[in-house]
């Protein structure tokens, strides 16, 4: 029986299709609703590649819905120097048939949130955070509905769309601005972290031992997205993988070290504009709500990911 009910918001992306399948191979999640926002490439795009990934997942039950086209404030960036100009480059997916949700993806998070008991169903947002500001804003009710935040976004240390903000966050700040500062429980599943989540070459051995059509695709996926880190970054090993690691802590968080501390976005800084801004000076209040991911179990998290490309070709 699924324990861990989720709406996961992305932008596919090769990091998040792994994130996809992790949630929909585990079986403790029970995915409720996808949803789609501009980030790693167009909102067409990406809302172009969920749609496919879930169909060849064999998920065409799980309603997708596509969201906000840009950012609340800024112009539309994107990661196609990451990802590609189709979002996932070097990877062969057929052609989806499966429908789009009619509603947008901001009501379909409400209408989902609304539709099941208070506190049982976390958000998890691994792409910029317009459908999730605007759904708490337009429906304020949804942070008393929530269970968790469960974010890909942000670092404590590092950064890097700049020296200090994420690109998660830099795309849209005023809209992870908003998500940080209401009261709902939110962890923070930053760079510090998702740095920490490489695959090596016996893990990728392992995969493509599968030798099935979804393990197929991962090593397509991992692959490229490696090869444009080393080409980009100087890396002479795997690329961290950084979206799974939120789906990850949902299914079990005793993989993943966290600190409780207050967090919020610089919104003015002309170096530090998109920044979480996370605050370690003393230890947190006792309303604190925000807490940041510090280490991770490497070795526990590829094993759950193997395990659910195994379960997802059974």
């Amino acid at each position: 029986m699924s324990s861990h009910k989720i709406i996961l918001d992305c932008d596919p992306g090769h990091d998040d299709a792994m994130a996809i399948l992790l949630a929909l191979g585990n079986p403790s999640v029970e995915l409720l609703a996808v949803t789609t926002v501009v980030g790693n490439q167009t909102l067409e795009k990406v809302t172009h590649n969920a749609r496919a990934l879930l169909e060849f997942a064999g998920a065409r039950h799980i309603p997708i819905a596509a969201g906000c086209p840009r950012p609340l404030v800024r112009d539309i960036q994107n990661a196609a120097e990451v990802h590609g100009i189709s979002g996932l480059d070097g990877t062969h997916l057929p052609e989806p048939t499966l429908p789009l949700d009619k509603r947008h993806a901001v009501d379909l998070i409400i209408d989902t949130l609304k539709a099941h008991p208070a506190k049982t169903v976390t958000l998890v947002p691994i792409g910029g955070l317009t459908n999730i500001a605007l759904a708490v804003r337009k429906a304020p009710e949804i942070v008393e509905l929530v269970k968790e935040i469960v974010l890909m976004g942000g670092g404590y240390h590092t950064g890097n769309r700049s020296a200090v903000a994420e690109f998660n966050i830099a795309i849209d700040p005023e809209a992870a601005h908003i998500v940080f500062n209401e009261k709902w429980p939110l962890t923070m599943v930053g760079l510090d972290l998702t740095h920490q989540a490489k695959p090596t070459d016996a893990i990728m051995a392992k995969i493509a031992a599968l030798n099935t059509p979804i393990s197929r695709f991962v090593v397509e996926s991992l692959n490229y997205y490696t090869a444009g880190y080393r080409q980009r970054n100087g890396y002479s090993d795997h690329a961290p993988v950084h979206d799974p690691c939120a789906v990850a802590y949902v299914i079990d968080s005793s993989m993943i070290e966290t600190c409780k501390a207050p967090v919020d976005i610089e919104l003015q800084g002309t170096l530090t504009l998109g920044m979480t801004v996370t605050d370690f000076r003393a230890q947190a209040p006792a309303d604190c709500h925000t807490q940041v991911a510090t280490k991770l179990n490497n070795q526990r998290l590829w094993e759950m990911f193997i395990d659910a490309l195994k379960r997802l070709d059974k």
